[in-house]
């Protein structure tokens, strides 16, 4: 640490970003998705000044525009999320060929235990696959630094690299030094030179074996990078780890030898071996897969790993404290309870996930309820209609799946059906990021291929599941400038949806008719239900609403809405003043209007 530098307290997401400040970074893209969304805005809020950064409709579109950066000379980070990954799949592999001139570096945050997910997945496969370097920091200080020490290996050997960081480490805090900006002089400028970077097959080929040379050198020289380091203490247990797992088995563990992997891939053989040499009993600890198990016993090292360290969920001490014996191999079961004496704390009530009082996208569930209808719907806030009372979502699979799932089950039901079946109607559902990020392209699928499905995109302007981020519908950019507000009824009559309707969804009345509409035709439709969400405007519609006991006829069809503001105490039925945000759409729905 530098005698100038200063120490803040920050997340590992804020750390990220400080760490591409500090790198020389000037351009920065990525699409926001949990746990990785704070890095650019972090970047947008503190280092305007020093770095452009942008939200990209999707992780493939932010990773490419970082690419082309990187070939112009420019030092780049691009952000997502695991899933988002495998959408920027296809560039990865092959800028993996092609190399970069500035440094690229992909910060890819794992969701362990899914706790804003649809899947686990270990990013190290990726790194692996696409034969380029991981790091992997467990706590803050660590990911500025590893940032920075990316980017030297990113320039040095010429190859994007991966920064895995995992739920805890960018939500964790921790002290960091801040030190000076780096500052490359390097030009920004693109040099022309196809034979380095266009991959047509007969250049592709030499691109293929420089990679594995990289890849021998890297494994070489990862043996001496001081991310990867041996740290001796009692070796009867000598335990292999990387990322936060190192801290939780630090702190299970304190007198044990560590092997700590900042840069578990490309594998440090020679590093491995020489560690494993020296130890009684060697024990992998790692999050989700057995990545470097499966390396390790490929080497004929004898190891424990996944027979006692689960591969499922997310780490922490509590899991490998009911472990430690097993792990110690001083027993063959799993403990109870920790063997801490901390008292356990208090149980609180459950608080299942909802919708939020006065959200948009409850009028359109209510609306679908009204319908015999199957919904394929898609990742967003809107994903929590399969939820009692509303429940009508039945299939959920990626982002932009609403849109072709809906297609593809359209024509297996209407290619398979025989003539005296009842045609079952489809709707897919998307939000309005998510339609920019990847359903225009099933849309224009549906009109492509003939299909009659209704797609429905809720409308809220806004990135709401993910905190509020502007996207192409929204008019602002992340540096908060003003831009172009792209249309999704242009967009989709430019893809040929011959019908095409804006609905407000509050109006609960003419959202059903229109639905209602648009599944019996023989077309398919785009239905745009547009209405702000109440979160981001931070306002009320109006004065929060009452029930008038008098009128009420205890029927509970407001309950069917599963709006949190309606509560219901015996048989009565009231509304609760702070949490009503004024949507009208209860009044709208009971029979004896009572509500008012």
């Amino acid at each position: 640490m530098s005698s100038t530098s200063s120490r803040s307290l920050l997340s590992g997401n804020e750390a990220i970003a400080r760490g591409a400040y500090e790198a020389g970074v000037t351009f920065a893209a990525g699409y926001p998705g949990t746990p990785s969304t704070e890095i650019l805005e972090a970047v947008a809020e503190r280092y305007a000044d020093s770095i452009y950064a942008e939200w990209s409709p999707n992780e493939k579109v932010g990773f490419e525009v970082a690419a082309g950066a990187a070939f112009a000379g420019a030092r780049v980070v691009t952000t997502m999320k695991h899933v988002g990954l495998n959408v920027a799949a296809d560039p990865l592999m092959t800028l993996s060929y092609i190399g970069v001139v500035g440094g690229f570096v992909a910060v890819v945050a794992d969701d362990p235990g899914m706790h804003s997910s649809q899947n686990e997945q270990d990013t190290r496969h990726y790194a692996r696959f696409a034969k380029i370097p991981v790091l992997e920091p467990s706590d803050s200080e660590e990911a500025k630094e590893y940032v920075k020490f990316a980017f030297e290996v990113s320039e040095k050997y010429n190859t994007p690299v991966i920064l895995r960081s995992t739920t805890r480490v960018s939500h964790s805090r921790g002290l960091v030094s801040e030190e000076p900006r780096l500052e490359t002089g390097r030009p920004i400028h693109f040099e022309k030179n196809p034979p380095r970077f266009v991959p047509i097959p007969a250049w592709a080929r030499p691109m293929r074996v420089k990679v594995e040379e990289r890849l021998k050198q890297l494994r070489q020289d990862a043996c001496k990078f001081p991310v990867n380091k041996i740290i001796w203490g009692d070796k009867s247990l000598g335990i292999i780890t990387s990322g936060i797992a190192y801290q939780y088995a630090r702190e299970v563990f304190p007198d044990a030898s560590f092997l700590k992997l900042g840069m578990p891939f490309p594998f440090p053989d020679d590093l491995i071996k020489e560690f494993a040499s020296q130890v009684k009993r060697l024990v992998i600890i790692e999050e989700l897969e057995d990545f470097l198990e499966e390396h390790i016993r490929s080497l004929g090292i004898d190891c424990v790993g996944k027979s006692v360290i689960p591969g499922i969920g997310e780490l922490s001490p509590d899991v490998l404290m009911k472990r430690k014996a097993l792990i110690e191999g001083s027993s063959t079961e799993i403990a109870e309870k920790p063997t801490n004496t901390k008292e356990p704390l208090p149980t609180l009530p459950a608080r299942p996930p909802v919708l939020c009082p006065g959200c948009p996208h409850r009028g359109v569930f209510y609306a679908l309820g009204r319908l015999d209808v199957v919904v394929n719907g898609d990742i967003g806030c809107y994903s929590l209609g399969v939820l009692p009372p509303l429940s009508r979502i039945d299939t959920i699979l990626c982002m932009g799946g609403g849109v072709s799932l809906a297609h593809g089950m359209d024509k297996a039901l209407s290619f398979n059906r025989h003539t005296s079946d009842k045609q079952q109607k489809v709707v897919g559902i998307v939000g309005d990021s998510t339609f920019f990020h990847s359903g225009i392209t099933g849309l224009l699928d549906i009109v492509y291929n003939k299909g009659t499905s209704t797609i429905i995109v809720v409308d809220n302007r806004i990135t709401a599941m993910t905190g509020h981020q502007d996207n192409p519908g929204s008019g602002k950019t992340l540096l908060g400038e003003e831009t172009f507000a792209a249309s999704i009824e242009e967009i989709g009559k430019a893809c040929g949806v011959p019908n095409v309707r804006t609905i407000n969804p509050r109006d609960v009345k003419t959202a059903v008719a229109i639905l209602k509409e648009a599944t019996e035709s023989p077309e398919p439709w785009l239905i745009v239900a547009k209405s702000p969400c109440p979160l981001h405007l931070r306002a009320a519609s109006g004065q929060p609403l009452s029930v008038d006991e008098t009128v009420c006829k205890k029927c509970n069809a407001c309950l069917k809405l599963g709006c949190p503001a309606i509560e219901k105490s015996g048989d009565n039925i009231s509304i609760n003043k702070l949490l009503c945000a004024a949507c009208g759409m209860c009044r709208a729905i009971c029979p004896a209007k009572a509500i008012g």
